[in-house]
């Protein structure tokens, strides 16, 4: 990608980078399953941008103790690329697993770092968008242009985590820490630290944190369903004592563990009381059943929300250990010391960790528009999630947020933008989009959202702003055991698919059919 600059007597140099058929946005998980799928397709132009100072996204951003994955890297890792440790691993682990995954397949040069997107326009005429941001430490604005745009820079706002805004938040004289912007040089020790949250992320920080501080109490408003395992894959040690190579046991493995899941999700749709008594039995080898009852069983039934996984029970072997607790209370106020409950309970602390979730976003923070006038992605549909309409040559990857793992919808939706990106070149089109079915057909639904119905609190807070699903099958969000056949074949060659020649001619059109009444 090569760089001029542009002077005027009275703007700033702007860097104009060279125009590529393909930008991917994001160098992440799903940034790098579309650089792998561009370079095994037929030769096109295509750049990778990211505004951190490297690869990794979510792994290089979070570094708070203890930080790790909660899905196993058989199917969050890459088909491509063989895992050989134990099924969750830390977040150096992954950083590194995904920086191999880079240079193993000759991906490096693609790459751009400190590279962050602002605005996005589409001009209709030259069926190109101009893109517009910042690059390096000084800032300096760049434009660029591009074919095609695939936005892969995940579902949250990286500068900030969501931190709820409590009475007497400035008189706490100790620090009041988010895990997202967790400081590098944060001393805890003989520190009283309280963690309000009771997700993934508490679940990691309280047993990391317990024995390297005075004491860490979890602070939940309500209970979260606790999964306990062994960090260990009885199949994948078999297999690698019986010298297998590694990628056959990787994809055996993967395998295995999605059709697990599948049995699995069934067994919750069917059964969801037992499925809840299955996770809170072993509970009660850690903890007396009272406790169990009151801080461990949730209002909602399984996986309505992600369950958090605590490999060897650390969570509860911590709080056992009386080197933490828990309390299932919500916050009154703080004071110069430390909080005070609605119960009327104080909790003194000289950290307080808001582990208390994510503020989301759609495309990430940038202003889209077409043609100078700006959209609102919230009052656009979305297909399968990843094509919006009234965005021509748009696509964007987003993963599974409840059973499985990110990575395998992103890879789908990969092999998805893939087939797309051909049929453009086997028409020779210069746009393609997705319209609405005139005519929604018989037993179609329409939700609200454009993934599948999660209750997440951090969903809930901005279902105002995120796009809707389509009223059409296909234009929503399905579990990873249905869209694994689904995704690959769908025909691209009709509806909602609108290719469109450089002129705006519609190309490879149907030929007209008479609707079928509804029954």
């Amino acid at each position: 990608m090569e760089m001029g600059v542009v002077m005027s007597d009275d703007k700033p140099a702007v860097d104009i980078l060279e125009h590529v058929d393909v930008l991917v946005v994001g160098a992440g998980i799903s940034g790098i399953a579309a650089a792998y799928a561009l370079s095994r397709g037929p030769k096109r132009s295509f750049v990778v941008i990211d505004a951190m100072e490297g690869h990794g996204g979510t792994w290089r951003l979070h570094r708070y103790p203890g930080v790790r994955s909660d899905s196993d890297l058989f199917t969050y890792g890459f088909h491509f690329k063989p895992w050989g440790g134990a099924p969750m691993a830390s977040g150096a682990e992954i950083l590194e697993y995904l920086g191999e995954a880079i240079a193993d397949n000759g991906l490096a040069s693609h790459f751009r770092y400190g590279i962050e997107m602002q605005n996005a326009d589409w001009d209709s005429r030259s069926k190109r968008w101009r893109i517009k941001g910042t690059r390096g430490a000084d800032s300096a604005r760049f434009e660029m242009t591009c074919g095609f745009l695939w936005m892969c820079q995940g579902y949250y706002r990286h500068a900030q985590g969501f931190t709820p805004q409590w009475p007497g938040m400035a008189d706490f004289k100790g620090q009041i820490v988010h895990p997202q912007t967790w400081p590098d040089d944060l001393d805890v020790a003989g520190k009283r630290i309280v963690v309000v949250g009771s997700g993934a992320t508490a679940a990691t920080l309280v047993p990391a944190l317990a024995g390297q501080c005075a004491h860490v109490t979890m602070l939940q408003r309500s209970p979260t369903y606790f999964d306990l395992r062994e960090n260990r894959d009885e199949l994948a040690d078999t297999l690698r004592t019986l010298e297998i190579d590694p990628a056959t046991i990787h994809d055996v493995v993967r395998r295995k563990i999605t059709y697990d899941q599948q049995a699995y999700s069934r067994f919750v749709a069917r059964h969801p009381e037992k499925a809840r008594q299955a996770l809170m039995r072993p509970l009660e080898d850690w903890l007396p059943k009272a406790e169990v009852e009151h801080h461990f069983a949730p209002a909602y039934m399984p996986w309505q929300q992600r369950v958090a996984v605590t490999p060897s029970a650390d969570l509860f072997r911590a709080l056992k250990s009386g080197t933490a607790s828990v309390v299932t209370d919500q916050i009154e106020r703080f004071t110069p010391d430390g909080l005070v409950l609605q119960s009327g309970q104080m909790l003194a602390a000289e950290i307080v960790v808001t582990a208390t979730g994510f503020e989301m976003t759609t495309l990430g923070d940038a202003i889209f528009s077409v043609d100078g006038q700006p959209m609102d992605i919230g009052k656009t549909r979305t297909y399968r999630a990843c094509l919006f309409t009234g965005l021509p040559n748009l696509a964007r990857s987003v993963g599974y947020l409840r059973v499985s793992s990110w990575t395998l919808r992103a890879e789908l939706t990969a092999g998805f933008v893939m087939r797309l990106l051909d049929r453009m070149d086997a028409l020779g089109a210069a746009s393609v989009e997705v319209e609405l079915p005139s005519t929604p057909p018989p037993q179609s639904r329409n939700t609200d959202q454009d993934l599948k119905p999660f209750t997440a609190t951090y969903m809930m807070r901005v279902l105002d702003k995120i796009p809707r699903s389509g009223p059409a099958p296909g234009w929503q969000v399905e579990d990873y055991w249905t869209e694994k056949d689904s995704m690959p074949a769908i025909d691209i060659t009709s509806e909602p698919f609108v290719f469109r020649a450089s002129d705006g001619a519609v190309l490879g059109a149907p030929p007209e059919v008479a609707p079928v009444p509804a029954p």
